[in-house]
Parts: structure tokens; C-alpha cells; sequence
């Protein structure tokens, strides 16, 4: 199956299955050049579709958010799964029982971690605690960087999106496995050198029960000592759930990073599966909070430049939204790496972004950087 994938790395042209143009920059994997998933978007919404159902089907994933009429409900997320009996949900996680969900829970996650001697290579690492001593004595253990401390990297499992670039896709081989591992062991974790914890994946989003309830006993356990609860997310979760986030991070010293993936509602359906719209308003609602703590910055936006899909349009536009609610929040800018069912796409140039970092800048951000730019070519 995997023969499949590594075989799209390849050079050559691609025809938009749309307009007929051909470009290195096209995915097979899509088959549409950006302007018809912009401009066209209803007439190419079936391609897209069938991209994503291909993406999904290895994996026994359900092909689009399940509307069984009477089904059992799921609201964590922006896909609001309705479960009909036997059915699945979108991530794969829930099942409907005998008219109740079965799966994950707030006591039981697919979930792994691992320790990352600090400084690491966080998307916050040049504003946070960890890589700066920003907040000290209050939020971090150092008036520099946290030497001799570790953050606990926390995987989960799942994911509510379907990008089809995703650079961690092997989750999926484990989404379908019972969930096993209880929020109290995973508290035990942390230890008397764990300065931080950051939960990411796939996402937290569709476990977040889970990830709430063991920062709150991890907190408990490391009361009077500084523990930073972080999260790097794409944002689609319940604003109820996102709420409780930002108690945890605002109180610990901990950030929120939004993966922004695209401006374009068109191009991000296109290449994620889902709506931008939740991730957007959720940001929103974040960003009406970020003078309550300046330093460490809650907020921290990134942003991956995919070859062809996402440049300094997107970039921009994403530029200017975080500039609209305040210009202090930090925006990194992300080099792309071929990866999952976009191998056949190049890296991101050292011009695609430096136009990306100057359209950024150009919004009235005073906080833009370039990450992984050891992926540049």
C-alpha cells in the first residue's frame, strides 16, 4: 500500500482535472491546481471529495463526518458527528453501542508520549519559557533557556482533520486500537524535571476529555512547582472544551498554538477535509484574551507552506486576520517536507518563503518568524 505513495515523488508535470493545466505544483493526490479549487470550488468539490475518501479508506476510516438521522451525537469537535448503530466517527474513535458512545473518554485515550530535553524543537521555542525564560521566576525555571529540564511530548491518536500532507500520518495505523491508557498514568509522567507539557498528534482535539483531566492531576501532583500545559492544535474543537484550555495554559504559563492551514475556506476543505471556519473563530476568541498575560504569549499562530497550495496569498490573508486582533501574536511560518499522499510536491524554497515572510511582515505583525528552514531549498 505504501509502494503507492512513495512512488508519487516524482518531477514531473500534473493536469488539473479541472482546467487541463499542468504543474509541477499540482498533487496527484488532488489532480487540481489552486485557482479551480478557489474560483471553481463547487464544480470541483466531487475530485475533492473522492481524494479524501481515498485517504481515508486504507485506514477504515469513515470517508466524511457521519448525519445518520437519530444517531448518537458527538459534539468535541467541529464535525458533530451523529452516529448511527454500529456507525463510526469521523476520527475513528467513537462508536454507537446500543445508543451510547464507546471509545475514548475522559479516563481512557489512545495516547503515547516521550520527553524532550528542553530547549526543543517546540513552534514556541523562541517565545516561551522553555527556549527564553520568558515569565520568570513566575512561569519558567530559568532567566534563560531551561537546560537541565524536559518537556513531556504528548502524542494523541486521532485527528479531526483529513490533511492529506500530514507529516505525522502514521497515527492512523493506531486510531482503530481500544483505547488503554488512563489520564492518571499519564499524569504520572511527569516528573520532578517535566518544566512542561505539550499535547499535540494527529490532534488532542478529539481526546481533549482526556488531555484535560490529566493536566488537571498533573497539575495536582506538581502543585506549588511550575508546570506549563501546552497544546499545538488545528483549533476545530468545541468552544466548551477550548475554554477549559485556556484556564490551564493561562494559569500554568503554558501556550495555545494554532495550526492555521489555510486563509482560503476552499483551499483548506481541499486539502484538510474540513471547514476553517471553527479553527478561525475559536483563534478569534483567544486573541480578545492575550493581554491578560503578554509574557509568555498565550496565542502562537503557525502556518505550513505547502508547495503550490499555500503561499503568501494564504499567508497573507492569515496575516492580516491575526493583525486584526492583535499584532503582538506570534506567527511562524513552517518549511513543508513531501510527506503521506504529497511526496509527488517539493520542498518549500528559500523564495516561496522569503515572499511568505515579507507578506507576513507587510500585515503589521511585529512577531514573525521562519521554522524549519534547515528543509529550504
Amino acid at each position: 500500500m505504501w509502494s503507492r505513495y512513495r512512488s508519487l515523488n516524482t518531477k514531473t508535470a500534473v493536469k488539473c482535472k479541472n482546467c487541463g493545466r499542468e504543474s509541477p505544483l499540482i498533487s496527484q493526490s488532488l489532480s487540481l491546481c489552486p485557482d479551480c479549487i478557489r474560483h471553481q470550488f463547487v464544480q470541483v468539490l466531487p475530485i475533492i471529495k473522492q481524494a479524501h475518501y481515498k485517504a481515508r479508506k486504507p485506514f477504515a476510516l469513515p470517508p466524511y463526518p457521519p448525519r445518520a438521522e437519530g444517531g448518537k451525537a458527538c459534539r468535541i469537535c467541529i464535525n458533530e458527528c451523529s452516529i448511527a448503530e454500529g456507525g463510526v466517527s469521523y476520527c475513528g474513535l467513537r462508536t454507537n453501542v446500543g445508543g451510547k458512545l464507546k471509545g475514548a473518554t475522559a479516563n481512557l485515550a489512545n495516547v503515547s508520549w516521550y520527553y524532550d530535553l528542553l530547549p526543543t524543537n517546540c513552534v514556541a521555542d523562541w517565545v516561551c519559557p522553555a527556549g527564553t525564560g520568558a515569565g520568570y521566576p513566575d512561569f519558567a525555571y530559568r532567566r534563560g533557556v531551561e537546560y537541565g529540564y524536559k518537556n513531556l511530548a504528548v502524542f494523541y491518536q486521532a485527528c479531526s482533520f483529513d490533511c492529506l500532507f500530514c507529516q505525522n500520518w502514521h497515527y492512523r495505523r493506531l486510531v482503530s486500537g481500544q483505547a488503554r491508557v488512563e489520564a492518571s498514568k499519564l499524569a504520572e509522567a511527569v516528573d520532578g524535571y517535566t518544566a512542561c507539557v505539550c499535547f499535540f498528534g494527529g490532534d488532542p482535539t478529539p481526546q481533549l476529555p482526556h488531555a484535560i483531566r490529566s493536566s488537571r492531576l498533573a497539575l495536582e501532583k506538581r502543585r506549588g512547582h511550575i508546570l506549563r500545559i501546552c497544546w499545538e492544535t488545528n483549533g476545530s474543537m468545541h468552544p466548551a472544551l477550548l475554554k477549559q484550555m485556556l484556564k490551564l495554559s493561562l494559569n500554568s504559563g503554558g501556550c495555545i498554538k494554532f495550526d492555521l492551514k489555510a486563509w482560503s475556506e476552499p483551499i483548506h476543505i481541499a486539502l484538510c477535509g474540513v471547514s476553517n471556519n471553527r479553527t478561525l473563530d475559536n483563534f478569534r476568541f483567544l486573541a480578545r484574551l492575550t493581554k491578560r498575560r503578554p509574557s509568555p504569549p498565550l496565542l502562537i499562530a503557525s502556518i505550513l507552506l505547502v508547495p503550490g497550495y499555500v503561499g503568501k496569498e494564504e499567508v497573507a490573508g492569515i496575516a492580516v486576520f491575526i493583525s486584526s486582533l492583535d499584532p503582538d501574536i506570534p506567527y511562524v511560518l513552517l518549511a513543508f517536507h513531501p510527506d503521506f499522499l504529497m511526496t509527488d510536491l517539493p520542498a518549500t524554497s528559500k523564495q516561496q518563503a522569503m515572499e511568505c515572510l515579507e507578506a507576513a511582515r507587510a500585515a503589521g505583525l511585529s512577531r514573525v518568524r521562519l521554522g524549519n528552514i534547515h528543509l529550504l531549498h
